[in-house]
Formats: C-alpha cells, structure tokens, sequence
C-alpha cells in the first residue's frame, strides 16, 4: 500500500545531494505560503513555463490545423487548459482528504493541486510534429518503411522503444535525459512531479495493447530511482519487462486531459463549422438532468447570451466544472484503491451513469465527425509524409556522415543532441530527439528546404 507522506517527495532528480536544505526550506507549507517563498513544486510549474520546449506548443498541432482566421487550440492553449483542471481536481482532493486524514495536514501532501498543475502542463511536451500521425510516422519508419533493416544493428530493447515510439516515454526522456551541454537530471524536476506524469509506467516491452509506455531503455534507471524513493511498487515479476503501479496524481493528470480533450475540441468544432450550435448544445446538456438543464437554460436567457459561441463556451464551462467534481468524488471514494494500485480504468470510465452516456455520445460523435473530417484528415496525411521524409534523409545521413550532402543534414542539427556520438544507437535516438522536438511550422520548413521546394530569402 503505498502512503501519501512517501509520494509527495520534492527531492529532485540529479540534486539528490542538496535535498536536504532544499527539504528543510519548504517543510512546513503553509509556512512557506504565508511567507511568500515559492515552494520546490511552485519551481518546478516556473521552470516548465519558462522553457524552450513548453513554448514551441504553441506551434504544435492539437486536432485541427494551426489557426488562419479561427483560433483553435494548440498543444499550448490545451496543456495550459488542462492544467487549470488539473490544479482544480488536486486542490479539491487535497482538502476532501486533509478533512478525514488530519495527519496530513501542513504537509508537503497540500500541493498535490500544484504538483498535478505541473504535472499536466508537461504531459504532451514529448509529442512530435503533427500529433498523432507524427508518432505513427516514427513508429512505422522502423516498421514498414526503410528504417526495419536497422534491427539488426540495435539491442531487442531498443528496438521496442522506437518501433513503439510514445510521446509519453518522450515527455519523460525531455524531462530527464541530460542532452549535450546540459546539468544532470535534465529539468532537474522534482521526484513528485515527474512520477504524476508517466501515464503508463512501464517499459517498451511491456507496452499496452496500444502501444503505451512511460520511459525509453535509456531513462529507465531514473523511473526506477524515482519509484524506489516515493514506494511506488514493482509490480512485474523477475525476467519480465518492468512495470510499475502508477503514482496516485496520474489518474488526476489522466482525467483532466480526458475532460478538457474531449469538451474543447466540440468547441473549436462548432468555430470550424463542423457542428451546429444545436447539436453541440444537445451534447452537453446531457451531462445534466432536467432541473438542471432547465436552470442552465435560464441562466443564459437571465445572462442576455444570444451568441452562439458565447452560448458554448458556457455550456462548457458547466459540464467541466460537473466533470471536475465527479472525478474529486470517483478519487475520494476510491482512494485506498488507487493507493493499493487494484483500481481499475481513469476516473471518467467510472462517472455516474448520465455522466458517462453523455460522454460516450461526445466521443462516438468527435470520431465520427471531428477526428474523421477532411480538414484533420488533410494535416494527418502531410505531416505524416513530412515526418516520414525527414525521418528517411536524417537516418541516411547518421549512416554515411561521411557523404557531403550528410554533412550537410547533419549540420543543421543542435548541438544538444548526440548527432556525431560514436555509438549508434545514441545516434539514432538524436535524430529521433532532434525531429520529435519540431514544431509543426519548422518541420515543414526543413522539408521544404531539404527537397529543394524552398529557398531562404536572402
């Protein structure tokens, strides 16, 4: 059973030595709070914002193309929605919990709302180009394209990180992974924050069905040290591939993403003209019974709303804020569950019944009319090839780097990645680095320039 004094650690990854002033500073919450010290998970939400990598979201794809004269959202505008929830559905548990542990009050466990905000501003920061279709193209280089004759040249475990390539294991890598010229522990995160973002924490080998896994071969032994320190149990047996119970705050990261991926993609839908006020509006009542609607209903007549979009962006915020207080709710409830590792599924899959019916009609109608539209089709089916490309002339060029026009792709890349590392496989994952920290505009840039359908201005 694991306990919350143990999992709520802000001893960070590659300053173990120094933790314990840092641990004596911030002891005492409410003390540091009241004082105006920022505490070390306060740092770690600073650090994320501030950083090269959480910028370039905003030029990341999220469903729909990045916005001309609509604005949809991005990777950005997303990440920083849900972690908004994510600080709502921490706070809220955090003060259920200290109402019926008292022990756990002025304890570090009071910013687990901090702690989960963090968590979920990092949690696509390790997706590539183009969303979905950019890991496939990742995926299905070493698969089907010409990259599957490289097995032989790399370790069996290897070979399962890349061919299974996840922008979740990718998140942890960025957080973690000491690049070229950079201080140990990456990020230098603290060991709370980085537990509540692997989703899946298990390796390659051990990959769901769908191809889900929380860290490469190569981050390994940090999930193991963060694990060992926090009492997060191993749960395979010796010779299997390790995998691990999640960190309780998971399944809070985890539900606000499901609630703000599922809600704001029928918003930008219904800005695209995809779906019709009524429709979107029919969608999210269903979340409420019909009191509830009806009090809906006349507080938009009360509130003089007569624009559509103004309409839904409070139909949103209704069914959000019931969200939000069902999974509170589920986590109560289920807590010695969750801290046990046998609870089963996310906290959506166990809302109320209305709850969940409004919400598999959400997903079913996303799918068939969102997910499956020309206009996300269309960015699905470039980036891939993009990808796809770029993938094909950095790997050739890792190969030969003694070619001229290799020397030249090789050029361009940052002096953070171990482009001209003598070991191989360290090579290949530079590449990898270097192409799934893209933005979208810039991958398009590269590709243009490298098939000779651009030429900078000068």
């Amino acid at each position: 059973m694991m306990n919350w004094q143990q999992l709520i650690s802000n001893k960070r990854l590659g300053q173990e030595r120094i933790h314990p002033e840092h641990h004596d500073e911030s002891r005492q919450t409410s003390e540091s709070e009241s004082s105006g010290i920022r505490t070390e998970f306060k740092r770690d939400y600073d650090r994320l914002i501030f950083s090269a990598p959480f910028r370039r979201l905003q030029n990341k794809t999220q469903v729909f193309p990045l916005p001309g004269s609509i604005f949809v959202h991005n990777r950005l505008t997303h990440s920083l929605e849900v972690a908004c929830v994510g600080m709502s559905l921490g706070n809220d548990v955090a003060h259920a919990l200290t109402a019926i542990n008292p022990q756990l009050k002025d304890t570090l466990f009071q910013e687990i709302g901090q702690i989960v905000s963090t968590a979920c501003l990092a949690h696509d920061m390790g997706n590539p180009p183009f969303g979905h279709s950019g890991e496939k193209a990742v995926q299905t280089f070493f698969t089907e394209g010409p990259g599957s004759d490289l097995q032989r040249l790399v370790s069996h475990e290897f070979w399962d990180d890349i061919t299974h390539f996840e922008g979740n294991a990718n998140a942890f890598r960025l957080l973690t992974h000491q690049f070229e010229g950079r201080r140990q522990g990456g990020f230098v995160m603290t060991y709370a924050t980085l537990a509540s973002i692997v989703k899946y924490p298990y390796s390659s080998s051990a990959a769901s069905k769908k191809g889900k896994f929380g860290f490469f071969c190569s981050e390994r032994p940090y999930y193991q040290r963060i694990a060992e320190e926090l009492g997060i149990p191993c749960i395979s047996k010796p010779g299997e591939p390790l995998k691990y119970m999640r960190h309780p705050l998971v399944y809070l990261v985890e539900a606000a993403d499901d609630i703000c991926y599922e809600i704001m993609d029928l918003e930008d839908a219904h800005k695209l003209k995809l779906l019709s006020y009524e429709e979107i509006a029919a969608l999210l009542l269903d979340f409420f019974d019909e009191a509830s609607q009806q009090h809906i209903r006349q507080r938009i007549i009360d509130e003089g709303l007569t624009d559509d979009n103004e309409k839904v962006v409070y139909l949103r915020a209704c069914v959000i804020g019931r969200l939000e207080h069902e999974c509170v709710r589920i986590f109560i409830d289920h807590e010695q569950e969750i801290l046990s590792g046998t609870f089963e599924g996310s906290l959506v899959d166990h809302l109320p019944p209305q709850q969940s019916e409004a919400y598999r009609k959400c997903a079913e109608l996303s799918l068939q009319r969102i997910y499956r539209s020309k206009v996300v089709l269309d960015v699905e089916l470039s980036g891939y090839k993009i990808m796809e490309t770029l993938m094909k002339q950095m790997v050739e060029a890792i190969m030969h780097p003694d070619r001229y026009y290799s020397q030249q792709l090789i050029g361009r890349v940052s002096s953070q990645y171990a482009i001209h590392s003598p070991d191989f496989e360290t090579r290949l994952m530079a590449v990898i680095d270097y192409i799934s920290g893209m933005t979208d505009v810039y991958a398009l840039d590269v590709y243009q320039k490298i098939n000779g359908i651009s030429l900078p201005i000068v």
